[in-house]
C-alpha cells in the first residue's frame, strides 16, 4: 500500500493537489482528524485493492490535534508502516497575493494581517516540513505544472529532489526579476534588433536562433553556464533549497535572452545530473530529477517594434 500524507501551507494548493491525486487513482480524504489517522491506515492496509493508494490531507484545520501528529508518525514508523509526506509550500508574498485575490482570511490570522497567520502556520507545520519526503514550492507553478510534478512522483515513481528550477528570460530595460537567484547578462552578444528583418521576431523564431548561435561566444557561454548550473543544483538540493530561478537578460528580453534561455532549458532537460550509482545506459537515458520549466517574461513587451 502507498499511504501519502498531503500537507503544507494554506494557499499553496493542497486542495488542488488532492483532487489531482484522486484523478491519479488515489483514495483521498481531506482534513481527516489526526486521532483517526492510524486507524484509517489499518483499515486501508487490510482493505481491497481500491485502497492500495491513499492520500490524506492534514493541515492547520486540525490545529487542536496537530501536536499529536509527531507521535502518530513515530508509531507508524516504529511499526514498519510506510507513509510518505508531501509538503506544498509557497513564498509569503505569493501566499498573501493569493489570499487577497480570493478575499479569504487565513485560518490563523485571528483578525490580524494575512502574513501574521502565515508565520504562525509555518511554525506549527515546521516538523512536518522537516520530515517531508517531497517538498514542492508552487510559487511559480501553473496548475498543469503542479500536476506534472505530482505525476512524476506518484504515477511514474521518479526520484524527486524537492527542487524546482525556472529558467527565465527578461529584459534589463524592464528591471531584473525580483525573485531571481542567479542573473546572467548576455548583452555581450551582437543584438539582432539592429539587423533588418529581425527586429520584430523573437528568440523562439529560427532566424533569431540562427543569428545568435552563429557566434562562438554564445556556445562557450552556454557550455560554461551549463557546467556551473549542474555543479550548483546538487549543492542547492543538499542545502534544502526548493526553488531556483535562473534569469538570463538582454536589453529588451526578446531576442538574445530568449534564445539562450531556451538553449539552457534544452540542455538541462536532456540529461539528469551525473550519478555514480547509474550505469552507462541508465546515465544516458536519465532525465532531470528536479522540476524544470522555461518562462519568457518580456517577450511580448516590444511587439510594436520598439527597443
Amino acid at each position: 500500500m502507498r499511504f501519502v500524507i498531503l500537507t503544507g501551507i494554506s494557499g499553496a494548493g493542497k486542495s488542488t493537489a488532492l483532487k489531482m491525486m484522486e484523478d491519479m487513482g488515489y483514495y483521498c480524504v481531506d482534513n481527516l482528524p489526526i486521532p483517526l489517522v492510524e486507524r484509517f491506515y489499518e483499515l486501508s492496509d487490510n482493505a481491497s485493492a481500491e485502497l492500495q493508494k491513499v492520500a490524506v490531507g492534514i493541515d492547520v484545520r486540525n490545529a487542536q490535534n496537530l501536536g499529536e501528529m509527531k507521535d502518530v508518525l513515530t508509531r507508524l514508523h516504529a511499526e514498519g508502516r510506510q507513509c510518505e509526506i508531501l509538503f506544498l509550500d509557497a513564498e509569503d508574498p505569493v501566499l498573501v497575493k493569493r489570499y487577497k485575490e480570493t478575499r479569504r482570511s487565513h485560518p490563523l490570522a485571528q483578525g490580524e494581517r494575512v502574513d501574521k497567520g502565515i508565520g504562525r502556520e509555518r511554525e506549527r507545520l515546521r516538523f512536518l516540513k522537516e520530515n517531508a519526503d517531497y517538498i514542492i514550492d508552487t510559487s511559480r507553478l501553473l496548475t498543469r505544472e503542479l500536476k506534472l510534478e505530482l505525476e512524476k512522483i506518484f504515477v511514474n515513481n521518479k526520484e524527486y529532489k524537492n527542487l524546482f528550477v525556472t529558467v527565465l528570460s527578461f529584459g534589463f530595460k524592464y528591471g531584473i526579476p525580483a525573485d531571481s537567484d542567479l542573473v546572467f547578462d548576455v548583452r555581450f552578444l551582437p543584438n539582432p534588433y539592429y539587423v533588418e528583418g529581425l527586429r520584430l521576431k523573437n528568440g523562439n523564431d529560427q532566424e533569431i536562433q540562427d543569428f545568435v548561435l552563429q557566434y562562438e561566444e554564445a556556445h562557450v557561454f552556454l557550455k560554461k553556464l551549463e557546467d556551473m548550473i549542474r555543479f550548483l543544483i546538487p549543492n542547492y538540493i543538499a542545502e534544502g533549497k526548493n526553488q531556483l530561478v535562473i534569469s538570463i537578460g538582454c536589453t529588451g528580453g526578446k531576442h538574445r535572452s530568449v534564445t539562450l534561455a531556451n538553449e539552457l532549458y534544452k540542455r538541462l532537460s536532456a540529461k539528469g545530473d551525473a550519478d555514480p550509482a547509474r550505469d552507462a545506459e541508465q546515465e544516458k537515458n536519465a532525465g532531470p530529477n528536479y522540476g524544470l520549466k522555461i518562462e519568457h517574461r518580456d517577450i511580448d513587451n516590444d511587439n510594436k517594434g520598439k527597443k
